[in-house]
């Protein structure tokens, strides 16, 4: 979509994941894709645009990166990020509170607690400084889910993957405990769907 939106423009794809880029495509797409991590990314010369869409929360440190990637902006060029910031909430608070049951501490315990984003005066704090202007929002989407443990099922394809790769062979004992504990917070309505809020955090800064 930015490669179609600015066609005269190079347009890099960064990721660490050689699967996630071999699945992007290849340069019929008009993207560059280069395997490396953004917690180091030199972009080469300054970027008219920066844009991460729920990315930046695997990156650890954003004191250090969101000055960093401020700074590899040219005179006028944009940062947008859209992060997820729902970790207070009970999807992903029940998650660590199952990985700290004696039967999994010792081996995905240190994962609860994972708090990776911020709130949004942080960024602020770390944006303002370096750029001309920032515009920060949050959103409360409210997905629409259907099946058994639809909450439970929507975490597992992202918040849950480090817990359950860290177990192998007993992921599936693992999420079965937590798909129980979680069931009496997203509860199916009369329809048997289940209304599951689901917080995201936006920062567009200007350089």
């Amino acid at each position: 979509m930015l490669a179609a939106r600015w066609p005269a423009a190079r347009v890099t794809g960064l990721d660490t994941s050689p699967e996630m880029l071999q699945r992007a495509g290849g340069a019929e797409s008009g993207v560059a894709w280069v395997q490396g991590d953004i917690a180091d990314w030199d972009p080469g010369e300054p970027a008219g645009l920066v844009f991460a869409n729920a990315s930046l929360h695997w990156v650890d440190d954003h004191d250090a990166l969101f000055p960093a990637l401020a700074e590899a902006l040219a005179p006028g060029g944009v940062l947008a990020v859209q992060m997820p910031r729902n970790f207070d909430e009970p999807s992903h608070r029940v998650l660590g509170e199952v990985a700290e049951r004696p039967r999994w501490a010792d081996r995905v315990g240190h994962r609860a607690g994972w708090r990776p984003v911020d709130p949004p005066d942080a960024y602020f704090g770390r944006l303002a400084p370096r750029c001309a202007t920032v515009d920060l929002w949050e959103t409360v989407y409210y997905q629409v889910l259907h099946g058994e443990d639809a909450a439970a099922e929507w975490v597992k394809g992202a918040a849950a993957r480090p817990f359950l790769d860290d177990l192998g062979d007993d992921a599936g004992a693992f999420f079965a405990e937590y798909a129980a504990a979680l069931r009496p917070h997203y509860p199916p309505g009369p329809d048997g769907s289940t209304l599951f809020p689901f917080r995201r955090l936006f920062a567009i800064a200007t350089r």
